[in-house]
């Protein structure tokens, strides 16, 4: 018994000493993360490859003078950046899905393109804006029907930091320019949120992605509920309170600010093609055949649900939300707050506080690996938007101080 409580004493004595140890050893490598460390950090972080040793250099020589955002930038002229940073970034925006795993495409091409060269990244959501593969490349020209293009520039395992062009969508598509409205009126976005439904899909997952709040978090049932259309039964299983305490909040908002995609809609061949890989975007800019105006017929579907609904004439879109809890998505008071067409209500979203947070909090995340979760984080995140803001909406600079406030003491 007496030797059993010896070696019990002796094995608690030595993990006691293997436990300080560890102490003393995490905190003396804590403290010792000194530049080099530092920017290895922020390359990796960002690129997500190792940096060259003359570029880990450079950077950690930038860290050492107190100016880690020059070695945050010096790590983004890295293409793996763009290939695969920015693109993972991107890509699960453009489907319903929302997977990564996903080709790369003109939405993603285009968010991608923005990045690089320095642009005003609200006009993600409302420019004639489009990137394209360089036509040296030798790669199939750009279709309207189909993603051969992008596919065989990922493929061809080229740089997209130096080899997408800009041009425009009108140019490119055949789009009307007033029609165009950033990635909204991408063919990838079209396949993903104009196919069948409603249109509403692509309202939502705007919402989703680039203001990162989903149709719960707006739900307002305040709101007036005149513009929902009639495919919207006011007394859903019979019931109208489910749509007087439930849909309403979301429809009443969403519909005056969906009616701005009323001309568009993405045909394809559901029998054939279930997955409408090589549909096509269309917008009427005449009569339709079927509705006796530009609206597409989809906006006039199921109106027996509730005859006394609103019913669709034009692409004349409200914004209800500037009134009630949502206006503290931030909406910007020199807008009008109602237009035609997608371009300005795009830019009604695209200039919120909503989307300014929206872009931190994404890249915040993408950088540091994790959502923000104190006070500290939550005031960086506050510093960022300002930044972001002042920096001319440049989405490097999210990135660059992103990667200072996670590089570790």
């Amino acid at each position: 018994m007496k030797l059993t409580d010896e070696l019990s004493g002796h094995v608690r004595k030595a993990i006691s000493t293997c436990l300080t140890l560890t102490l003393i050893l995490g905190i003396s490598t804590t403290s010792m993360a000194g530049p080099r460390e530092q920017a290895k950090r922020i390359h990796d972080r960002i690129a997500g490859v190792p940096p060259t040793a003359a570029v880990l250099d450079d950077m950690a020589q930038d860290v050492t003078d107190g100016n880690a955002i020059a070695a945050a930038f010096t790590a983004m002229e890295n293409t793996a950046f763009y290939d695969v940073t920015l693109k993972n970034l991107a890509a699960p925006w453009t489907n319903e899905a929302m997977s990564s795993f996903v080709p790369l495409n003109d939405y993603t091409a285009t968010v991608i393109g923005l990045v690089r060269d320095n642009e005003d990244f609200r006009k993600v959501l409302y420019d004639d804006v489009l990137y394209v593969g360089d036509s040296s490349l030798g790669l199939p020209g750009y279709s309207n029907s189909n993603n051969d293009h992008y596919e065989a520039l990922e493929a061809g395992g080229y740089s997209l930091k130096d080899n997408l062009d800009r041009t425009t969508q009108s140019g490119t598509t055949g789009l009307p320019s007033p029609a165009t409205a950033g990635v909204m009126t991408s063919r990838a976005a079209a396949q993903a949120f104009f196919s069948a439904g409603t249109n509403r899909a692509m309202f939502r997952f705007t919402m989703l992605n680039h203001l990162c709040h989903d149709m719960e978090q707006v739900n307002d049932t305040t709101r007036t509920p005149d513009r929902i259309r009639q495919d919207v039964s006011r007394s859903p299983g019979g019931d109208s309170r489910i749509f007087l305490n439930s849909c309403v909040g979301c429809h009443s908002g969403m519909d005056p600010m969906a009616q701005s995609f009323a001309y568009y809609d993405y045909e394809y061949d559901a029998n054939n093609d279930p997955d409408g890989l090589d549909g096509q975007l269309v917008y009427n800019t005449g009569n339709d055949p079927e509705t006796g105006t530009r609206v597409q017929p989809k906006y006039l579907i199921n109106s027996t649900n509730f005859e006394y609904g609103f019913i669709t004439e034009d692409d004349q879109w409200d914004n209800y939300w500037r009134e009630g809890q949502n206006s503290l998505l931030g909406w910007d008071e020199s807008l009008p707050g109602g237009g035609s067409g997608a371009k300005s209500m795009g830019q009604e979203l695209a200039h919120s506080e909503a989307f300014a947070e929206c872009q931190v909090k994404k890249v915040f995340k993408n950088v540091c690996l994790r959502s923000p979760v104190d006070n500290n984080d939550r005031n960086q995140i506050n510093s960022m938007v300002a930044s972001f803001k002042a920096n001319s909406y440049n989405l490097k600079q999210v990135f660059a101080e992103s990667a200072q406030y996670c590089m570790g003491d």
